[in-house]
């Protein structure tokens, strides 16, 4: 099928789930997956008729109890529960495109035949995906560790008739989506809760979620702070590209690369200055930017290998004849990694503010606060207030959670990721550089009206043409609200016509 995309062995990555994700395509098994999940579930069928002994999450019960073994008629029950006792979910609702990506992404976990599902339980899965039918799940309960459990628990709830979905632009049961399809809820067998709870799709998620977004607002951030330099009357000299080769650092050199070729054909960039050099934070801009360009490549990487991983416990190995209880659900991969990329991400927007207060100073012949007539107007003294706010909480979300643990389960899980919330502040730390980015935007297109006397380069000169249709010159004080949220909106537009991947 045209639109369909086979999970299977194949690696994937941040392009093909865009792809997968952008062209609303249908998932469906590959033959391979297929062998590979009825292989796994046989095998274990088997195991479970051949011996008696305990095996982990199989016949026995979780975390602290599972010591405690389950007579073979009670392992539906024991799976059901397992579902619904965890789900413990609190706080905000997560957004749905995290939800899509996280039942992609535990799809693609159990596809590859150590998990021990039934072929039944993946297919559900998929039909819920396919059907764009969304589990309702919070933001708090997950420690990072034995996997996602609690939002995890949210996601399966729905398949055995419990819990909440998205479903068309409401909230109904799980019960009720199932009777809506004539889907019988799935009868859980030994393992598959478990299968289900553990793993890190909460967390691979967002991370996929919030790499999309870093590489979005790397490109905007060079673009505009290439528009910041020529409404600052800017040297070009600090990025050619001798001073970034004596220094090859692969972000440095790739952000100088993106500035020339923004500033191409500027009649204020190539212009003779009068000031030697420029602060930092336009002087800068190839050093930090680019190392914030290295950190999203960093953990584009660990990322790529989680995603395309078995992160549940036990692992059933047919060809070995093992099942092995490990700790492949634990989070630290991840959570450090994620507390990295927010700080990284939390620094273009802080140097973004930097250059906001310098454009409103009152230097290089820009009015004060970039209106005609400060005083009587306040003009866009208070953006930058705004932008120090955002900045200012930036901080404090990056505080790395991977440091911290808790003691849960009554010892047995005795150290935690909390890579759950290394997550969530992720995702708040991009929302936050999305605004900062669109302040800084509002900014520089006001200061580059005063240098009417000569162009910017064509592309930015284009790129303001439609900025203008949406958000105009102020020439006294009004609400700058409204600007600022079309200037995100303006943003998001901007990027999605561009190629922000490469």
């Amino acid at each position: 099928m045209e639109n369909t995309h086979y999970i299977s062995s194949k690696i994937l990555d941040l392009e093909n789930i865009r792809d997968i994700i952008d062209s609303s395509k249908k998932l469906a098994l590959s033959d391979e997956a297929r062998l590979n999940i009825k292989k796994s579930r046989n095998y274990l069928d088997k195991k479970l008729k051949e011996r008696s002994v305990p095996v982990y999450g199989i016949n026995t019960g979780f975390g602290a109890l599972c010591n405690i073994k389950i007579t073979p008629e009670k392992l539906t029950v024991l799976q059901e529960n397992l579902v619904k006792s965890h789900a413990c979910g609190t706080g905000e609702k997560i957004a749905k495109p995290i939800i899509k990506l996280m039942l992609l992404l535990k799809i693609q976990s159990l596809s590859y035949g150590n998990s021990g599902v039934a072929l039944e339980t993946v297919e559900r899965l998929i039909d819920f995906f396919n059907e764009d039918i969304l589990p309702v799940i919070y933001e708090q309960g997950s420690l990072g560790a034995s996997g996602d459990l609690a939002p995890l628990a949210h996601l399966a709830l729905p398949i055995i008739g419990e819990g909440e979905v998205y479903y068309k632009g409401n909230v109904i049961s799980g019960a009720t989506i199932l009777n809506r399809y004539g889907w019988q809820p799935v009868k859980l067998q030994s393992k598959e809760g478990l299968a289900l709870l553990n793993g890190t799709q909460f967390m691979s998620a967002h991370a996929v979620h919030a790499l999309i977004k870093a590489y979005k607002l790397s490109y905007c951030a060079d673009f505009i702070s290439a528009v910041s330099m020529d409404a600052f009357d800017c040297n070009l000299s600090p990025f050619d590209e001798l001073v970034h080769l004596v220094r090859p650092h692969r972000g440095q050199i790739k952000t100088a690369q993106r500035i020339r070729e923004f500033l191409q054909g500027s009649q204020l960039a190539s212009r003779e200055k009068e000031n030697v050099q420029d602060p930092y934070s336009f002087r800068c801009v190839p050093q930090v930017h680019g190392a914030t360009k290295d950190t999203i490549d960093f953990v584009h990487k660990t990322v790529k290998t989680e995603i395309n991983s078995v992160t549940d416990n036990p692992n059933v190995f047919v060809e070995e004849d093992k099942i092995i209880s490990g700790g492949n659900f634990h989070g630290q991969p991840l959570a450090l990694p994620m507390d990295y990329l927010a700080i990284a991400i939390a620094e273009l927007g802080n140097i973004s503010e930097r250059r906001v207060y310098q454009l409103v100073s009152g230097l290089r012949g820009l009015p004060n606060f970039l209106v005609k007539n400060p005083g009587l107007n306040s003009g866009f003294m208070i953006p930058q207030y705004t932008a120090a706010s955002i900045v200012s909480q930036n901080k404090q979300l990056c505080t790395p959670a991977s440091v911290d643990s808790i003691v849960s389960s009554n010892g047995q899980e005795d150290h935690v990721s909390m890579g759950a919330n290394s997550a969530t502040k992720l995702t708040k730390v991009m929302e936050n550089v999305d605004s900062l980015l669109a302040i800084e935007l509002f900014n520089a297109s006001q200061a580059l009206h005063f240098r009417k006397e000569l162009n910017s380069s064509e592309k930015i000169q284009e790129t303001l043409t439609n900025f203008r249709k949406e958000v105009p010159i102020v020439k006294e004080d009004v609400m700058m609200a409204p600007f600022i949220k079309q200037s995100k909106i303006f943003l998001e537009e901007f990027i999605n016509s561009e190629d922000y991947l490469c």
